[in-house]
């Protein structure tokens, strides 16, 4: 209905807008052919609704349009390069008066073209045309002046610095300047980047790798590749320690280098993608993307950042396509490709089917690494699978360090498990050794602490553990919650309610939590209340059949009985 209502709201506004100008009716009809007009109309909802392929289409048969309506180019050219056609984009543009391409997606695409070709003195003209869009919005300022940063360091072989500080945006850039010029400081720049406090930079470690073997340094890259964890690690830097495991080190210049142009524009492209995305505006991230992979398709990684995006936006068909990039050549994207596969088909289908397709994926890996075996535990535990779950990680557990923080993990992980099956003996002693490991970690001591207020054992250390776990992470609503359990089962149903209203406000959708307040209503004599917040649950989409029973019963015999 939406889409009707918007196509009805579109055609009446072109309508008043061309009944007021001073052309007749004839002349109307020979500059606008209304078959132009629909198709442009259909596009226009095709893009809005995120079907772009389609709005494409429309485009295509509407080209009439190009030279008389002056949205139309632009919206023509953002549909190719969401489409994926860069070059189709840069030749419609060449072909064109200037005032006819006077924005900045059309300048910015232009550039491009003269950067592929390393003509770095016309890339400078087309920036000074690209400058006047800098107050189009923030990240084109910032565009503008890296690009402009870049281009002349391109030209000049020097180090240029940012006509104003950006933060880290502007240490990734100064980093990639110091490794184009392949300067002494570029390792110290890396470092900076990849040991800041603020934000999660261990990307940059995988162009600091680059850098590395490029200059042959094996043996330090090793040394610091050691040092990445492939449990804890991003796919990318999961993927540089196989390589480099592997003793592939050719494998980094296949898809990077800091001495290429183009390499590093992409790259910086990537970076305004990704933040787009984490903003979810996935249109102007895939766009960026886009154009990323136009400059570096060697760098394909990056598209899983393309098939995310889609996937958020519930486009499944597409993301699984973009998904067939990744192969067994690269055995840790090959194995995401699976998992969000599978993911899919839970979306499409059901949990069965997406089980059977991972499990037969699964069984191919004749000798899977420590990523895939961990990934592999934690999916039968998500799809309550526990005994399959425990198989894994003890096996886990064989091949880990006995002291390391992985170790303490794994051992977490295992013992809920074990709680889930009931063996609560077995699940005590593998989150009790984890605490010894890694002393007073919040989540383990929560989870410990709340089986046994479940129980009704140890119920005093488990509140002093739970008033531990709190003041590290305050601000945690699962913490929160079992924190106001344990006063409920304590009977201080006023201090409960004080803490679990502050759970729901952090995480209104959650049904235990919505139960449990319930719970606590019911022991205020607030039974109205109570009976509202159970009906609430049955109504989560995330409440599973053993909750969605047990609070039934509560609404037929009250909470006093169950």
């Amino acid at each position: 209905m939406y889409k009707y209502i918007l196509k009805f709201f579109i055609f009446f506004g072109i309508i008043i807008l061309y009944q007021s100008t001073a052309y007749s009716k004839i002349t109307e009809k020979n500059n606008f052919n209304q078959k132009y007009l629909s198709d442009y109309f259909s596009a226009l909802i095709s893009l809005n609704n995120q079907n772009n392929n389609d709005a494409l289409k429309f485009f295509n048969s509407s080209k009439g349009l190009i030279n008389k309506h002056s949205n139309f180019l632009k919206k023509y050219t953002y549909s190719l390069v969401l489409e994926g056609k860069i070059s189709k984009s840069i030749n419609l543009l060449e072909g064109l008066d200037a005032d006819k391409k006077d924005f900045f997606e059309a300048q910015l695409l232009i550039y491009l073209k003269h950067l592929k070709k390393k003509k770095f003195n016309k890339a400078s003209e087309t920036l000074i045309n690209l400058k006047k869009y800098n107050k189009t919005g923030n990240y084109e300022y910032i565009i503008h002046d890296t690009l402009s940063n870049f281009n002349n360091l391109f030209l000049k072989s020097i180090f240029t610095e940012s006509e104003k500080n950006y933060g880290n945006l502007s240490l990734i850039s100064d980093s990639f300047q110091n490794c184009y010029l392949n300067n002494s400081e570029t390792s110290s720049y890396f470092e900076n980047l990849i040991n800041l406090n603020e934000g999660d930079y261990s990307r940059y470690l995988f162009f600091y790798l680059s850098n590395l073997i490029e200059n042959e340094k094996f043996e330090t890259a090793i040394q610091l590749s050691n040092e990445v964890n492939y449990l804890n690690s991003s796919l990318l830097l999961s993927q540089s320690k196989q390589w480099i495991n592997n003793k592939d080190f050719n494998k980094f210049k296949e898809h990077f280098s800091c001495r290429n142009e183009t390499d590093i524009v992409a790259e910086f492209f990537f970076l305004i993608s990704n933040l787009y995305s984490s903003q979810k505006e996935y249109e102007k991230s895939n766009f960026y993307l886009n154009l990323s992979n136009y400059l570096n398709p060697n760098f394909y990684f990056n598209l899983s950042l393309l098939s995310e995006n889609y996937f958020s936006n519930e486009n499944y068909e597409i993301s699984k396509k973009i998904l067939d990039v990744f192969t067994k050549n690269d055995e840790i994207y090959y194995w995401y490709k699976i998992k969000k596969k599978a993911q899919i088909i839970n979306k499409q289908e059901n949990e069965t089917a997406s089980l059977e397709f991972i499990e037969k994926k699964f069984k191919d890996f004749k000798s899977p690494n420590n990523k895939i075996l961990f990934d592999m535990a934690s999916i039968y535990k998500n799809f309550k699978e526990y005994k399959k779950s425990i198989d894994i990680y003890s096996r886990l557990l064989l091949i880990v360090d006995e002291n390391s923080e992985l170790y303490a993990d794994i051992l977490y992980r295992r013992g809920g498990s074990y709680e889930r099956i009931g063996e609560h003996e077995k699940s005590d002693k593998d989150l009790i050794k984890s605490l010894e490991i890694v002393p007073e970690d919040p989540y383990v001591m929560n989870y410990l602490a709340y089986s046994w207020l479940e129980r009704g054992f140890k119920v005093e250390e488990a509140i002093k553990m739970l008033d531990i776990a709190y003041k590290k992470k305050d601000r945690d609503p699962y913490i929160i919650d079992s924190v106001a359990w344990g006063y409920y089962l304590t009977g201080d149903y006023y201090k409960a309610e004080k803490l679990i209203l502050k759970a729901l406000a952090l995480m209104p959708q959650d049904p235990i939590v919505n139960d449990h307040y319930g719970d606590i209503l019911w022991k205020l004599n607030r039974k109205l209340q109570a009976r509202y917040f159970w009906k609430n649950v049955l109504k989560l989409e995330t409440i599973d059949e053993e909750l969605k029973e047990n609070v039934r019963q509560k609404l037929l015999k009250g909470n006093d009985k169950i």
